[in-house]
Protein backbone atom coordinates (compact mmCIF):
# COMPACT_ATOMS: atom_id res chain seq x y z
CA UNK A 1 0.00 0.00 0.00
CA UNK A 2 1.34 3.43 -0.99
CA UNK A 3 0.09 6.75 0.35
CA UNK A 4 0.56 9.64 -2.08
CA UNK A 5 -0.15 13.17 -0.87
CA UNK A 6 -0.90 15.94 -3.38
CA UNK A 7 0.11 19.37 -2.05
CA UNK A 8 0.68 22.76 -3.58
CA UNK A 9 2.17 25.25 -1.14
CA UNK A 10 -0.69 27.62 -2.07
CA UNK A 11 -4.37 27.52 -2.85
CA UNK A 12 -5.76 27.40 -6.37
CA UNK A 13 -2.85 25.56 -8.00
CA UNK A 14 -5.01 22.63 -9.11
CA UNK A 15 -4.18 19.96 -6.55
CA UNK A 16 -7.79 18.89 -5.94
CA UNK A 17 -8.42 18.40 -9.66
CA UNK A 18 -5.23 16.36 -9.93
CA UNK A 19 -5.88 14.33 -6.77
CA UNK A 20 -9.37 13.41 -7.99
CA UNK A 21 -7.99 12.33 -11.36
CA UNK A 22 -5.23 10.24 -9.78
CA UNK A 23 -7.82 8.45 -7.65
CA UNK A 24 -9.84 7.74 -10.80
CA UNK A 25 -6.79 6.61 -12.80
CA UNK A 26 -5.61 4.27 -10.05
CA UNK A 27 -8.45 1.91 -10.88
CA UNK A 28 -9.38 1.56 -7.22
CA UNK A 29 -7.88 3.76 -4.55
CA UNK A 30 -8.90 5.26 -1.24
CA UNK A 31 -9.32 9.01 -1.66
CA UNK A 32 -8.75 11.17 1.41
CA UNK A 33 -9.55 14.88 1.58
CA UNK A 34 -7.25 16.35 4.22
CA UNK A 35 -8.06 19.97 3.40
CA UNK A 36 -10.53 19.89 6.28
CA UNK A 37 -10.76 23.69 6.62
CA UNK A 38 -12.12 24.02 3.08
CA UNK A 39 -12.89 20.50 1.83
CA UNK A 40 -13.89 20.33 -1.83
CA UNK A 41 -12.79 16.92 -3.16
CA UNK A 42 -16.36 15.70 -2.68
CA UNK A 43 -17.52 18.20 -5.31
CA UNK A 44 -15.92 16.14 -8.11
CA UNK A 45 -16.08 12.60 -6.67
CA UNK A 46 -19.88 12.10 -6.41
CA UNK A 47 -19.67 10.54 -2.92
CA UNK A 48 -22.49 8.64 -1.22
CA UNK A 49 -22.01 8.93 2.54
CA UNK A 50 -22.18 5.62 4.37
CA UNK A 51 -20.77 6.73 7.72
CA UNK A 52 -20.75 10.05 9.57
CA UNK A 53 -19.08 10.66 12.93
CA UNK A 54 -18.56 13.69 15.15
CA UNK A 55 -15.01 14.94 15.67
CA UNK A 56 -14.04 15.86 19.22
CA UNK A 57 -10.83 17.80 18.82
CA UNK A 58 -10.64 20.01 21.88
CA UNK A 59 -12.33 21.32 24.99
CA UNK A 60 -14.32 24.45 25.74
CA UNK A 61 -15.27 26.12 29.00
CA UNK A 62 -18.85 26.67 30.14
CA UNK A 63 -20.09 28.29 33.35
CA UNK A 64 -22.55 26.45 35.56
CA UNK A 65 -24.71 29.36 36.85
CA UNK A 66 -25.90 27.35 39.83
CA UNK A 67 -22.35 27.23 41.21
CA UNK A 68 -21.07 30.62 40.02
CA UNK A 69 -20.66 33.15 42.84
CA UNK A 70 -19.93 36.05 40.46
CA UNK A 71 -16.46 36.71 41.87
CA UNK A 72 -15.04 37.59 38.44
CA UNK A 73 -11.81 35.61 38.83
CA UNK A 74 -12.37 33.89 35.47
CA UNK A 75 -12.90 37.18 33.64
CA UNK A 76 -9.73 38.64 35.12
CA UNK A 77 -7.68 35.65 33.96
CA UNK A 78 -9.11 35.20 30.46
CA UNK A 79 -6.70 36.66 27.89
CA UNK A 80 -9.18 36.17 25.05
CA UNK A 81 -12.02 38.29 26.48
CA UNK A 82 -14.31 35.28 26.15
CA UNK A 83 -16.01 35.75 29.55
CA UNK A 84 -18.70 38.32 30.28
CA UNK A 85 -21.48 38.84 32.79
CA UNK A 86 -24.90 37.49 31.92
CA UNK A 87 -27.83 39.81 31.17
CA UNK A 88 -28.76 40.06 34.83
CA UNK A 89 -25.17 40.78 35.84
CA UNK A 90 -25.14 38.22 38.61
CA UNK A 91 -23.02 35.43 37.14
CA UNK A 92 -20.57 34.99 34.29
CA UNK A 93 -20.85 33.15 30.98
CA UNK A 94 -18.46 32.02 28.24
CA UNK A 95 -18.66 33.04 24.60
CA UNK A 96 -18.00 29.69 22.86
CA UNK A 97 -16.72 31.36 19.67
CA UNK A 98 -14.15 33.43 21.57
CA UNK A 99 -13.04 30.65 23.94
CA UNK A 100 -9.63 29.24 22.93
CA UNK A 101 -9.96 26.17 25.14
CA UNK A 102 -6.93 26.88 27.34
CA UNK A 103 -8.73 25.82 30.55
CA UNK A 104 -7.25 28.53 32.78
CA UNK A 105 -10.64 29.78 33.97
CA UNK A 106 -11.77 26.29 34.95
CA UNK A 107 -8.52 25.51 36.78
CA UNK A 108 -8.53 28.67 38.89
CA UNK A 109 -12.26 29.04 39.56
CA UNK A 110 -12.58 29.01 43.39
CA UNK A 111 -16.14 27.64 43.21
CA UNK A 112 -15.33 24.97 40.57
CA UNK A 113 -18.22 26.44 38.63
CA UNK A 114 -16.64 26.19 35.18
CA UNK A 115 -16.88 22.90 33.32
CA UNK A 116 -14.16 22.07 30.80
CA UNK A 117 -15.39 19.34 28.49
CA UNK A 118 -14.78 17.93 25.04
CA UNK A 119 -16.89 19.58 22.36
CA UNK A 120 -17.77 18.70 18.78
CA UNK A 121 -15.38 20.55 16.44
CA UNK A 122 -16.59 19.03 13.18
CA UNK A 123 -17.52 15.82 11.43
CA UNK A 124 -15.76 13.15 9.40
CA UNK A 125 -17.26 10.85 6.80
CA UNK A 126 -16.67 7.63 4.93
CA UNK A 127 -18.28 7.56 1.49
CA UNK A 128 -18.51 5.39 -1.60
CA UNK A 129 -17.56 6.93 -4.94
CA UNK A 130 -17.47 5.54 -8.48
CA UNK A 131 -13.68 5.32 -8.06
CA UNK A 132 -13.42 3.70 -4.64
CA UNK A 133 -13.87 4.61 -0.96
CA UNK A 134 -13.38 8.16 0.21
CA UNK A 135 -12.68 9.60 3.67
CA UNK A 136 -13.38 13.28 4.14
CA UNK A 137 -14.22 15.75 6.88
CA UNK A 138 -15.61 19.16 7.67
CA UNK A 139 -14.25 21.35 10.44
CA UNK A 140 -16.84 23.49 12.22
CA UNK A 141 -17.06 27.28 11.94
CA UNK A 142 -14.26 29.02 13.86
CA UNK A 143 -12.98 25.65 15.11
CA UNK A 144 -9.36 24.61 15.39
CA UNK A 145 -7.33 21.42 15.79
CA UNK A 146 -7.47 20.75 12.05
CA UNK A 147 -4.17 18.85 12.37
CA UNK A 148 -5.83 16.28 14.63
CA UNK A 149 -8.73 15.93 12.19
CA UNK A 150 -6.30 15.45 9.29
CA UNK A 151 -4.56 12.68 11.24
CA UNK A 152 -7.92 11.02 11.88
CA UNK A 153 -8.87 11.15 8.18
CA UNK A 154 -5.55 9.57 7.18
CA UNK A 155 -5.88 6.88 9.84
CA UNK A 156 -9.35 5.91 8.63
CA UNK A 157 -8.14 5.84 5.02
CA UNK A 158 -5.33 3.45 5.97
CA UNK A 159 -7.74 1.21 7.87
CA UNK A 160 -9.97 0.94 4.80
CA UNK A 161 -7.05 0.36 2.43
CA UNK A 162 -5.61 -2.41 4.60
CA UNK A 163 -8.97 -4.07 5.19
CA UNK A 164 -9.94 -4.09 1.51
CA UNK A 165 -6.48 -4.68 0.05
CA UNK A 166 -6.45 -1.39 -1.89
CA UNK A 167 -2.94 -0.55 -3.12
CA UNK A 168 -3.11 3.25 -3.16
CA UNK A 169 -4.28 6.07 -0.91
CA UNK A 170 -4.54 9.39 -2.74
CA UNK A 171 -4.58 12.33 -0.35
CA UNK A 172 -5.76 15.80 -1.32
CA UNK A 173 -3.64 17.85 1.05
CA UNK A 174 -4.21 21.37 2.41
CA UNK A 175 -2.48 24.41 0.90
CA UNK A 176 0.38 26.22 2.59
CA UNK A 177 2.96 24.95 5.08
CA UNK A 178 1.17 24.92 8.42
CA UNK A 179 0.06 22.25 10.87
CA UNK A 180 -2.56 20.64 8.57
CA UNK A 181 0.06 20.19 5.81
CA UNK A 182 2.58 18.69 8.22
CA UNK A 183 -0.14 16.36 9.55
CA UNK A 184 -0.94 15.36 5.94
CA UNK A 185 2.57 14.40 4.80
CA UNK A 186 4.35 12.93 7.82
CA UNK A 187 4.81 9.21 7.28
CA UNK A 188 3.54 9.32 3.68
CA UNK A 189 5.26 7.34 0.93
CA UNK A 190 5.39 10.18 -1.60
CA UNK A 191 4.51 13.83 -2.05
CA UNK A 192 3.35 15.20 -5.39
CA UNK A 193 3.78 18.96 -5.55
CA UNK A 194 1.53 20.88 -7.93
CA UNK A 195 2.67 24.33 -8.95
CA UNK A 196 2.00 26.81 -11.73
CA UNK A 197 4.31 28.97 -13.86
CA UNK A 198 4.15 32.16 -11.81
CA UNK A 199 6.64 33.86 -9.51
CA UNK A 200 4.55 32.98 -6.47
CA UNK A 201 4.15 29.42 -7.76
CA UNK A 202 7.93 29.03 -7.99
CA UNK A 203 8.41 30.44 -4.49
CA UNK A 204 5.74 28.24 -2.93
CA UNK A 205 7.11 25.15 -4.70
CA UNK A 206 10.52 25.78 -3.15
CA UNK A 207 9.07 26.16 0.34
CA UNK A 208 6.95 23.02 0.24
CA UNK A 209 9.77 20.97 -1.33
CA UNK A 210 11.98 21.94 1.62
CA UNK A 211 9.21 20.79 3.95
CA UNK A 212 9.07 17.38 2.24
CA UNK A 213 12.86 17.14 2.37
CA UNK A 214 12.83 17.90 6.09
CA UNK A 215 10.62 14.85 6.68
CA UNK A 216 12.68 12.78 4.21
CA UNK A 217 9.70 12.07 1.96
CA UNK A 218 10.28 11.43 -1.77
CA UNK A 219 8.91 14.44 -3.65
CA UNK A 220 7.74 14.82 -7.23
CA UNK A 221 6.61 17.82 -9.24
CA UNK A 222 4.12 18.63 -11.94
CA UNK A 223 3.53 22.08 -13.41
CA UNK A 224 -0.12 22.90 -13.98
CA UNK A 225 -1.01 25.19 -16.93
CA UNK A 226 2.65 25.01 -17.93
CA UNK A 227 1.95 26.24 -21.48
CA UNK A 228 0.84 29.72 -20.37
CA UNK A 229 4.50 30.52 -19.59
CA UNK A 230 6.84 27.85 -21.03
CA UNK A 231 9.97 29.76 -20.07
CA UNK A 232 9.09 29.99 -16.40
CA UNK A 233 7.81 26.41 -16.43
CA UNK A 234 11.25 25.26 -17.59
CA UNK A 235 12.96 27.40 -14.98
CA UNK A 236 10.78 25.90 -12.24
CA UNK A 237 11.40 22.35 -13.50
CA UNK A 238 15.16 22.92 -13.65
CA UNK A 239 15.17 24.37 -10.14
CA UNK A 240 13.12 21.42 -8.88
CA UNK A 241 15.56 18.89 -10.36
CA UNK A 242 18.46 20.76 -8.78
CA UNK A 243 16.68 20.47 -5.43
CA UNK A 244 16.29 16.70 -5.87
CA UNK A 245 12.67 16.55 -7.05
CA UNK A 246 11.57 14.22 -9.85
CA UNK A 247 9.64 16.19 -12.50
CA UNK A 248 6.75 14.06 -13.77
CA UNK A 249 5.46 16.42 -16.46
CA UNK A 250 3.09 19.29 -17.05
CA UNK A 251 -0.63 19.85 -17.55
CA UNK A 252 -1.89 22.04 -20.39
CA UNK A 253 -4.23 24.92 -19.75
CA UNK A 254 -7.47 23.26 -20.81
CA UNK A 255 -11.12 24.29 -20.53
CA UNK A 256 -12.02 20.64 -19.94
CA UNK A 257 -10.95 21.18 -16.32
CA UNK A 258 -13.81 23.63 -15.87
CA UNK A 259 -16.13 21.31 -17.79
CA UNK A 260 -15.28 18.46 -15.43
CA UNK A 261 -15.98 20.64 -12.40
CA UNK A 262 -19.36 21.60 -13.82
CA UNK A 263 -20.15 17.90 -14.38
CA UNK A 264 -18.94 17.07 -10.84
CA UNK A 265 -16.38 14.51 -12.00
CA UNK A 266 -12.59 14.14 -12.18
CA UNK A 267 -10.85 15.59 -15.23
CA UNK A 268 -9.52 12.11 -16.05
CA UNK A 269 -13.11 10.96 -16.58
CA UNK A 270 -13.29 13.18 -19.69
CA UNK A 271 -11.56 10.81 -22.07
CA UNK A 272 -9.71 12.46 -24.90
CA UNK A 273 -9.22 15.88 -23.35
CA UNK A 274 -5.71 17.27 -23.35
CA UNK A 275 -5.60 17.77 -19.58
CA UNK A 276 -6.88 14.25 -18.90
CA UNK A 277 -4.15 12.77 -21.08
CA UNK A 278 -1.55 14.89 -19.30
CA UNK A 279 -2.78 13.62 -15.93
CA UNK A 280 -2.74 10.05 -17.19
CA UNK A 281 0.93 10.43 -18.17
CA UNK A 282 1.73 11.95 -14.78
CA UNK A 283 0.08 9.01 -13.02
CA UNK A 284 2.01 6.49 -15.14
CA UNK A 285 5.28 8.33 -14.49
CA UNK A 286 4.56 8.52 -10.77
CA UNK A 287 3.84 4.80 -10.45
CA UNK A 288 6.95 3.98 -12.48
CA UNK A 289 9.10 6.18 -10.25
CA UNK A 290 7.69 4.62 -7.07
CA UNK A 291 8.36 1.11 -8.41
CA UNK A 292 11.87 2.10 -9.50
CA UNK A 293 12.70 3.50 -6.06
CA UNK A 294 11.30 0.39 -4.41
CA UNK A 295 13.58 -1.81 -6.56
CA UNK A 296 16.55 0.40 -5.70
CA UNK A 297 15.76 0.11 -2.00
CA UNK A 298 15.69 -3.66 -2.36
CA UNK A 299 19.25 -3.63 -3.73
CA UNK A 300 20.59 -1.53 -0.86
Amino acid sequence: MKEIVVISGKGGAGKTSLAASLAALAGRAVAADCDVDAADLHLVMSPRTIRAENFFGGKKASVNPARCSGCGRCKDLCRFEAITRDEEGSVYEVDALSCEGCGVCSYFCPEKAIDFKLVVNGQWFVSDTPYGPMVHARLGVAEENSGKLVALVRKQARIIAEREGIPFIIVDGPPGLGCPVIASITGADAVLIVTEPTVSGEHDMERVSRLAAYFNIPAYLCVNKYDINPGLSKKISDRARADGLKVLGGIHYDRSVTEAQIKKQPVAALNGSTASEDMRKIWINLVDQIKKEKREEGRV
